[in-house]
């Protein structure tokens, strides 16, 4: 998909089930973060096909252009459940995105940064 993802194509991309095994809804609320987060995926029901709800901190709602990267860390996890890894995560935002893994987890590593705290 490249690393320019628009709110559009973003939307493609998770209805391409070659890249993203179940159905996600991107939320922006921070309720469910711990410390440190900027987003976090859960289930939306007791089996995979129900889908999962991707929140994202509201920081973030503004900022769109950023959203894919946070967004392609967390697919993994949709498509390969507890087994997925923090490396596994890196190598496929970064795969997904079109950008070398230190590039991507730099990227990554500003965006935490930025990212208000949860009080």
């Amino acid at each position: 998909y490249g690393p320019q993802i628009d709110n559009e194509t973003l939307l493609r991309l998770l209805d391409d089930r070659r890249f993203v095994r179940y159905p996600v809804k991107v939320t922006f609320d921070d309720r469910p973060l711990q410390q440190g987060e900027f987003a976090h995926v859960e289930s939306a029901g007791d089996c995979p096909n129900e889908g999962f709800i991707l929140y994202v901190h509201p920081y973030f709602e503004s900022r769109i252009e950023e959203l894919p990267l946070l967004v392609a860390y967390h697919l993994v996890c949709v498509n390969y459940g507890e087994i997925a890894t923090s490396d596994s995560a890196e190598h496929f935002g970064a795969a997904l995105l079109g950008l070398d893994v230190e590039t991507y987890y730099q990227k990554l590593c500003q965006l935490a940064d930025i990212c208000p705290s949860q009080a």
